[in-house]
């Protein structure tokens, strides 16, 4: 449904989206990705400024393919998804970079922290489904430091340094349909 403003809501199609990030580990990089999440778009495709986002994850469902890790990153010394079940995204404002590119700034919650976080998104385009559904995709990608949300658990190694990075890189993929 399109407003008279010109704005219209497009639901995340989980099927078609994925929420991943990486890490290091000792000498490499884990990789992962959260497979239970939602969200709605209100864009509008004229001015892509007057647009909204709100993502949720649910915690619980962080994927190393490693069960033992996951289990471990659910309890207290990481996401603690018994108090702090979901990562939250809100947008707050949205200002274009260059063609379609934009800087969408938002309230990002995690682990019971809210900081203000810039993600920078590139507007993939837009489609009719076979079923004649209207789709629009985006990506994001930044890092984000663990630490300034709280997620300071960390094991310090004989040779010294640690055994998990404080950076981790999230990637957003994210095709949308409309409602």
């Amino acid at each position: 449904m399109t407003t008279t403003s010109g704005t219209r809501t497009y639901k995340i199609d989980k099927a078609h989206s994925e929420a991943i990030f990486q890490v290091r580990h000792l000498v490499t990089k884990v990789r992962g990705r959260f497979t239970d999440f939602e969200g709605t778009i209100q864009f509008n495709e004229a001015a892509p400024e007057q647009s909204s986002v709100n993502f949720t994850i649910h915690a619980t469902s962080i994927d190393t393919a490693e069960a033992d890790r996951d289990k471990h990153l659910r309890t207290a010394d990481f996401f603690d998804v018994e108090t702090y079940p979901t990562i939250t995204f809100h947008s707050k404002r949205i200002t274009r970079r260059g063609g379609e590119t934009f800087d969408v700034v938002g309230d990002l919650t995690m682990h019971g922290v809210t900081k203000e976080v810039v993600l920078p998104v590139a507007h993939m385009g837009k489609a009719t489904d076979p079923w004649g559904g209207q789709r629009i995709g985006f990506e994001a990608e930044t890092t984000l430091n663990r630490k300034d949300f709280g997620l300071n658990w960390n094991a310090m190694l004989e040779a010294g340094g640690f055994l998990v990075g404080d950076e981790v890189k999230v990637s957003l993929e994210i095709q949308a349909v409309g409602q």
